[in-house]
């Protein structure tokens, strides 16, 4: 049988929240749209953060108010402390991705914890997740470096997947928030995870600012992992990583996959209509190699 990687749509949360263009909360909702109807089954819709800190999304509960719910897709509610898990419930978010830290320098300027406390604070939100039954996930953000502090330890990074798996974390994501990392670095540090956290699924999420996301997809993939998350266009970036840009593209990673032999379920020449789409209603372009060159066979 054809392996099937799925992708999980960053596009509206991660890919919005820095990006210089204004998309109104119609304009959101017409994105999720158009994602939906490329396949897409999994997507950050919002955050339920601080509106200061983040303001493009601060109107996240009134996205989630407005979703076409009919669709099978899993709309994913990012959330930093109880204050935004408790918002995220409330706006009935179908999944709660808890941001765990691994660099202590951006930990305080993203979310004003330490690793161990941003741990400590998803083992004191996860039982809410739980009793109102929904998905938890977390992604550990600047699991490969920190913008202020350097190199990140991969001891800390497989500490934190160890207290993710005990707080019933059913999915993990290792975030390459600045995108440093290498082929290298992303095979080692799946293996020093799995050894701390062998029972968690793992995720990878990765920016493609020095050019390797794609060769870190592969090297994610062919150490076991069947998850990916992507934005469509390449847009995103972080408000508190400098220099970051956006997450490796959508219909750049379906591509590569299915130009593989991999299965992925969604529609390329769809994703490059809403990435074409987006540069309209973003008033620039966007980054991703194939809204510019197109499928191959044409």
């Amino acid at each position: 049988m054809t392996r099937r990687i799925d992708i999980v749509e960053v596009g509206p949360r991660d890919g919005l929240q820095n990006d210089p263009g204004n998309l109104s909360t119609e304009q959101k909702l017409e994105f999720i749209a158009r994602l939906q109807d490329c396949g897409v089954k999994r997507m950050e819709s919002g955050s339920f953060v601080s509106p200061k800190a983040v303001p493009k999304m601060a109107d996240s509960a009134e996205v989630f108010m407005g979703l076409d719910r009919t669709k099978p897709t899993r709309h994913i509610a990012l959330a930093l402390n109880e204050k935004g898990v408790r918002r995220a419930i409330d706006a009935k978010a179908d999944e709660i991705n808890f941001v765990l830290v691994a660099g202590e320098g951006f930990g305080r300027r993203n979310q004003g914890m330490s690793p161990s406390e941003s741990a400590d604070m998803l083992e004191q939100c996860a039982p809410l997740v739980h009793e109102v039954g929904l998905p938890l996930s977390a992604t550990i953000s600047v699991a490969f470096g920190d913008p202020y502090d350097g190199e990140v330890d991969p001891g800390v990074v497989a500490n934190l997947a160890a207290r993710a798996q005990r707080a019933g974390v059913g999915e993990l994501a290792l975030g390459d928030t600045i995108g440093v990392a290498s082929p290298w670095q992303v095979r080692a540090l799946i293996e020093r995870v799995l050894m701390e956290a062998p029972d968690v699924f793992l995720r990878m999420h990765f920016h493609d600012t020095r050019g390797a996301a794609l060769a870190n997809v592969t090297a994610a993939i062919e150490e076991g992992v069947d998850v990916i998350d992507a934005s469509c266009g390449g847009i995103g970036g972080c408000p508190f990583a400098p220099a970051a840009t956006g997450n490796v593209a959508t219909e750049d990673v379906v591509y590569m996959l299915e130009r593989s032999g991999f299965e992925t379920g969604l529609d390329l020449s769809k994703l490059i209509e809403t990435a074409k789409w987006l540069e309209t209603v973003l008033g620039h372009e966007v980054s991703s190699s194939l809204s510019k060159a197109g499928p191959f066979p044409a």
